[in-house]
């Protein structure tokens, strides 16, 4: 079993803690880290047995017992996250980085995460880029893709103040993976905090710009749709995939829907659950090579 921590007490920080409890993961959460006393976060975590501060990674670091930490999940902000780096550097520990940060490689667990396993900090993009990378990337390994756009459109009351803050980080972010990652010669990410009431679910839409209808397409993303789903159940195709003639090139266009487990988050709140069950899937990854 490895010891981990999680920094942040807000919504994906408490939902990825609840998330390692409650399977069989390897893991163990050592203590949760946060700067707000009141949060539901610290709360449940103490109401779980798990040890808690409310001085940031300065009192993580203080707490009995950390010295056994080997795996830290960053859930706070990109502006945190430059700080919370600093203060663990010292330390013999893995981070996985679920802010816009991007101080560490970009990792998409169906994508890349076996190249990146040795490295001693990972990004995990942002979670427009966890949920529409893995499809630019299906395409890209049958056909070259020239440029790539990707729509994320979120329940507006799924957005808290850390997503709110980092708006141009995510399009910036996304934008650069969507390349590093995923393949596309350019990319370029769009966010839309979509105000309905009943609140919908999250619904992506991917459009790659490539020179031959291959007849590969499809398949591959149906592939790489079941590789996803493997982790993040709520993740799905919406309708069949369409290849569509664009003056000499042609136009793929992918629409997915990632509906949340309902763990700590509701059901409509897939960006947060695709970010913590991708964060998991890379936490139970690092900690077989650190055991």
């Amino acid at each position: 079993m490895t010891d981990v921590a999680v920094i942040g007490s807000g919504n994906i920080g408490t939902d990825l803690m609840i998330k390692i409890l409650r399977g069989d993961t390897g893991l163990r959460v050592a203590a949760m880290a946060g700067v707000d006393p009141a949060s539901d976060g610290l709360a449940r975590a103490r109401r779980l047995g798990v040890a808690t501060t409310a001085d940031g990674v300065k009192g993580l670091t203080a707490l009995p017992g950390f010295e056994d930490i080997r795996i830290v999940f960053d859930a706070t902000s990109a502006a945190a996250h430059l700080e919370n780096a600093r203060e663990l550097a010292p330390y013999d520990i893995r981070m996985v980085d679920l802010t816009p940060a991007a101080l560490g490689p970009f990792v998409v667990p169906a994508v890349n995460l076996r190249e990146h396993l040795g490295a001693r900090e990972v990004n995990m993009v942002t979670c427009g880029g966890q949920a529409t990378i893995p499809i630019v990337a299906a395409v890209s390994s049958v056909t070259p893709v020239g440029y790539a756009e990707i729509v994320a459109s979120i329940a507006s009351r799924s957005a808290g103040p850390g997503t709110r803050a980092n708006i141009d980080e995510f399009t910036e972010t996304t934008a650069r993976a969507i390349e590093s990652v995923g393949g596309a010669s350019r990319g370029k990410a769009v966010i839309v905090l979509n105000p309905a009431e009943p609140p919908l679910i999250m619904r992506d839409t991917v459009f790659c710009l490539v020179g031959e209808a291959h007849p590969g397409i499809a398949a591959a993303v149906e592939r790489m749709v079941a590789e996803v789903a493997a982790y993040v159940p709520g993740y799905r195709l919406k309708q069949p995939v369409q290849v569509t003639p664009l003056g000499d090139a042609h136009q793929v266009s992918v629409l997915l829907e990632v509906e949340g487990a309902g763990h700590y988050l509701p059901a409509y709140a897939g960006n947060l659950d695709i970010m913590t069950s991708a964060a998991l899937r890379v936490g139970e990854r690092l900690a077989l090579e650190t055991s």
